[in-house]
């Protein structure tokens, strides 16, 4: 019955070393997303296409 005493104490201390790993990695910016910001204007805008077209109905 120890045995399950110890298994789960060391199971405990990983999950919230790697909890305040995580914690420390979002915060110094490890996955903010650089890429697409650069890239995303040479994707076609969908709402700017649908907004023409509303104000074409509404002048005819």
């Amino acid at each position: 019955m120890s045995v399950i005493y110890i298994l789960l104490s060391v199971s405990v201390v990983v999950g919230v070393t790697f909890l305040v790993i995580f914690l420390l990695a979002v915060r110094s910016g490890q996955y903010d997303d650089d890429y697409t910001p650069s890239v995303r204007m040479l994707f076609e805008d969908e709402l700017v296409k649908e907004n023409n077209t509303s104000k074409q109905t509404k002048t005819d």
